[in-house]
């Protein structure tokens, strides 16, 4: 069984798409469609911008949505054999299981997920590019509001990183804006923690003297996934309910819970928990790898979840393919 899964924030790269553009018959008409959406030629930064640039909040969500979202689109148009790439195309030296783009199950980490909700026909390309830039303008006003960040934290058992963000929020109760939680579950023993700047520090502090081999601030906006994003949440739930969603053409694992869902209810109320809450990724591979899932493909930019997923994996005793395409 095969399992798509899409990139979150962070794997933008300057070029990004622009293969898409020039070989996929239909890619260039979405992404002329995403400029005039957007108000933008967000496709001229994707393809030219240097990394100031992308990182921008306007920029960055959009692109990586962009990106893999217009290649599962061309992979998918590929397989249907509505539209023919040219003969210098990289997608035809593609593996044939990849060019087959007939998803049993797909998953997105944090932004991904919104990647994976259009890919499986839950939700519109206009209305998916929509919801995630009305998500990126959120999220920045949520970060600007109080000063947030996140830290990655190696070598620890999830439950040692539980323990001391609990210890660490239980002192500092009380004191408006402050608060640390676990943000990512990456893979066993990585876990990214979020919360306020002063609080961060201390507990990454108190991580190194629990026996983690690093615990590092990471170079981010703000403490996504944690409650100081509940005004986010507060105004995505307004563009969500007024977006149509529709039963996925196949399972869904949202980051709230690490579960399957095709139900347009649960998708959209796990959509916004996932603003506040911890991107449970271990758990998602998990559940897929047991549900039987034995092919992993990467779409979008980077590689960081083929990582994760062979990390996941490491141990288990189970051959997994894992493959990515950008």
């Amino acid at each position: 069984m095969k399992a798509y899964v899409f990139p979150g924030q962070g794997a933008q790269f300057s070029g990004m798409g622009e293969l898409l553009y020039s070989t996929c018959g239909g890619a260039k008409e979405l992404f002329e469609k995403a400029n005039e959406i957007l108000g933008y030629r967000i496709s001229d930064i994707m393809f030219k911008g240097d990394a100031d640039q992308l990182k921008q909040t306007k920029v960055t969500q959009p692109a990586i949505f962009l990106h893999s979202v217009i290649l599962a689109m061309c992979l998918k148009e590929y397989t249907s054999n509505a539209v023919k790439l040219q003969s210098d195309s990289e997608y035809e030296r593609l593996p044939e299981e990849v060019l087959d783009f007939e998803p049993d199950m797909v998953a997105g980490h944090s932004l991904g997920e919104f990647s994976a909700l259009v890919a499986a026909g839950a939700i519109s390309f206009e209305d998916g590019l929509k919801l995630v830039y009305a998500r990126a303008m959120a999220m920045q006003k949520a970060c600007e509001a109080t000063p947030s960040t996140m830290a990655a934290v190696l070598g620890l058992d999830d439950e040692k990183v539980e323990e001391v963000c609990a210890a660490v929020s239980e002192r500092v109760k009380g004191c408006a804006g402050r608060v640390v939680v676990p943000a990512n579950y990456n893979s066993p023993g990585q876990l990214v923690i979020s919360g306020d700047v002063e609080s961060i520090n201390e507990a990454c502090d108190a991580m190194k003297e629990a026996g983690a081999k690093r615990a590092l601030p990471l170079t981010v906006g703000g403490a996504f996934h944690s409650p100081l994003m509940e005004s986010a949440r507060v105004e995505l739930a307004k563009a969500i309910a007024a977006t149509e969603f529709k039963q996925p053409s196949c399972p869904v694992y949202q980051n709230v819970d690490g579960k399957p869902h095709t139900n347009p209810d649960e998708i959209k109320e796990n959509l916004l928990k996932q603003l506040t809450s911890p991107v449970r990724w271990t758990q998602d591979v998990q559940s897929m790898i047991a549900d039987g899932a034995d092919t992993f493909i990467e779409l979008g930019p980077g590689e960081v979840l083929q990582g994760l997923v062979r990390r996941i994996n490491k141990g288990s005793g189970k051959d997994l393919q894992v493959k990515g395409v950008q």
